[in-house]
């Protein structure tokens, strides 16, 4: 679902200069303007700058109190990688007061991980479009399936560098065969000392067999057969570390799937349900170092998400990934919080990305990965969604959410409005005000504008403090404190410039003194004129005293 919740710069610029030149200047706001905002505490709206001619109406704050409003500006058409400029201008500015500025910062680089997975979604819909369509998941299992056995002989194609147009080939063998995973392991590293031993991989099948392929076909669906022997390879070769040069300063890459595997007439594909993971290095001899101990740590993670691209892989497997790390997280609670934390580790820290910029990321673009912030909010938008329209928070009725999304015909938007019966638009503007008032202290939220598993505020501190040690000695930066902090001022003075990001909005708190005149915003594009119809741009306002 991913590439759903999902042009150029040149076809923007076209579109920003026609309309320039056929439409004029928005004219400043009046007190008698559309876009009138009454609200009482608690209570939300999200106007539509494209008919209320750019304005939201402020009226004078009768009280002995301060008022204070969330702004959120924010475009929600569903359309991939859309964005435009824009300005929020106050009515009056006061020359002692400076304007703020939203401090727009640029997408990180890559690391070479998430560099190589948006390399081969990319490859996928490309094979896609060129080869066929793919092979669907089977209504029914076939009379006779054929598992590999124990010690079995196959010559499997990879990934041969980081943007797999090369495919060499291994020689590998079956090492441990269970009710649904079958290992192989890379005859090479196995001559080199580069395997897992036999406990070890009766660990990670077991896992395998009993939690994982459970927890996922149950929220998502049944993977396909198409070589209809019954299981889904793993297959572990050095030539997954190797993906990533030493010195391995912007990461590496644990496993992957690859969709070119599940059709049929690619020939640089295995034909077959396959997981690519890498293998023990401890001298660092292919790449990155790697112990036994911290393979069998980060390997089923990297499973739970790859096996969930793989049951789909189409237009609606992305997104719903991250979810399915939380999804074998938590089948691990209560008792075992550090493998908990493996698990979950990933998707707290991007989110945390995400929620420190959200300004200069994406929610829905072409690619569905993009970097560690945007699968943050992949992941935010998939579990405030499960939250909201499920019955319950039981795993069953969870479930019952995330297989509308994955087992459907529909795509991008129009899948979420499917699965929800809500439209796109509505749900994407509540997540973006829950995000910041879910847990808000001193705050009671809607409960359309809550997360039901997590408490943020809270939670990343304990995440912070328990699972840091746990995951690794040299941890990445993660915050002490719950890290999307709206820039705040005086109403009146709001002087703000940004870009509008698919799905996502600018956070901005603005004040209104006691006794104080009303006030007006304007929300245009960055040169005073009409922001675009086809953005779906939306001013949400949330009164939060």
């Amino acid at each position: 679902m991913p590439k759903g919740l999902l042009v150029g710069l040149l076809a923007l610029l076209a579109v920003a200069c026609s309309s320039s030149s056929t439409q004029p200047k928005l004219a400043p706001c009046t007190a008698t303007s559309a876009g009138q905002v009454s609200l009482a505490v608690a209570g939300d709206t999200a106007i539509d700058p494209t008919q209320s001619a750019g304005c939201a109406v402020f009226g004078p704050n009768g009280s002995a109190s301060v008022l204070q409003y969330l702004l959120v500006p924010q475009a929600v058409s569903g359309v991939p990688d859309d964005e435009s400029a824009f300005l929020l201008h106050g009515a009056t500015v006061p020359a002692a007061a400076p304007p703020l500025a939203a401090a727009l910062r640029g997408p990180a680089v890559l690391p070479a991980q998430l560099q190589f997975d948006l390399t081969l979604r990319r490859a996928e819909r490309e094979l896609a479009s060129r080869v066929g369509a793919l092979n669907r998941p089977q209504a029914a299992a076939p009379l006779a399936r054929v598992p590999p056995m124990v010690g079995d002989r196959r010559v499997f194609k990879v990934c041969g560098n980081a943007d797999c147009t090369t495919h060499p080939t291994v020689v590998a063998f079956a090492r441990n065969v269970g009710t649904h995973i079958a290992v192989f392991q890379d005859s090479v590293d196995e001559a080199n000392g580069r395997a897992l031993s036999t406990a070890d991989l009766d660990t990670l099948r077991l896992l395998f067999d009993t939690l994982l392929y459970a927890a996922d076909t149950s929220a998502f669906g049944r993977e396909s057969d198409i070589d209809g022997n019954g299981v889904v390879i793993v297959l572990m070769t050095g030539k997954v570390n190797s993906l990533v040069p030493s010195p391995c300063t912007g990461g590496y890459i644990g496993g992957y799937f690859y969709g070119g595997d599940l059709l049929t007439a690619f020939t640089g594909g295995n034909a077959s349900e396959i997981f690519y993971s890498i293998v023990p290095d401890p001298s660092g001899t292919l790449s990155c170092l790697h112990t036994a101990a911290g393979v069998k740590h980060t390997v089923p993670a990297t499973f739970i998400h790859e096996f969930q691209h793989m049951i789909s892989f189409n237009q609606h497997v992305l997104l719903l990934s991250h979810y399915a790390e939380e999804l074998g997280a938590r089948l691990f609670l209560p008792g075992d919080s550090t493998t908990f934390c493996y698990f979950i580790f990933g998707d707290l820290y991007n989110s945390a990305q995400y929620l420190a910029t959200p300004e200069s990321n994406f929610l829905v673009d072409t690619a569905g990965i993009g970097g560690l912030a945007n699968r943050g909010a992949y992941w935010l938008f998939v579990r405030f969604m499960v939250d909201q329209f499920s019955s319950d928070t039981s795993r069953a009725a969870n479930n019952v959410v995330t297989r509308a999304l994955d087992l459907t015909t529909f795509t991008g938007a129009g899948n979420v409005t499917h699965a929800t019966g809500t439209p796109f638009a509505t749900v994407v503007e509540r997540w973006a005000l829950a995000n910041y008032v879910s847990d808000l202290p001193a705050f009671t939220a809607p409960a359309a504008l809550q997360y039901n598993r997590w408490h943020f505020r809270t939670d990343y501190g304990r995440i912070r403090s328990s699972c840091i040690p746990r995951t690794s000695p040299n941890p990445p930066p993660f915050p002490s404190a719950y890290p999307l902090f709206p820039l705040s001022g005086d109403g009146s003075a709001i002087n703000l410039g940004g870009t509008l990001h698919s799905g996502s909005g600018s956070y901005y708190v603005a004040q209104q003194a006691a006794g104080a005149a009303g006030f007006t915003l304007l929300f245009s594009n960055s040169t005073g004129y009409p922001l675009r119809t086809s953005l779906a741009p939306r001013l949400n306002v949330l009164r939060l005293q």
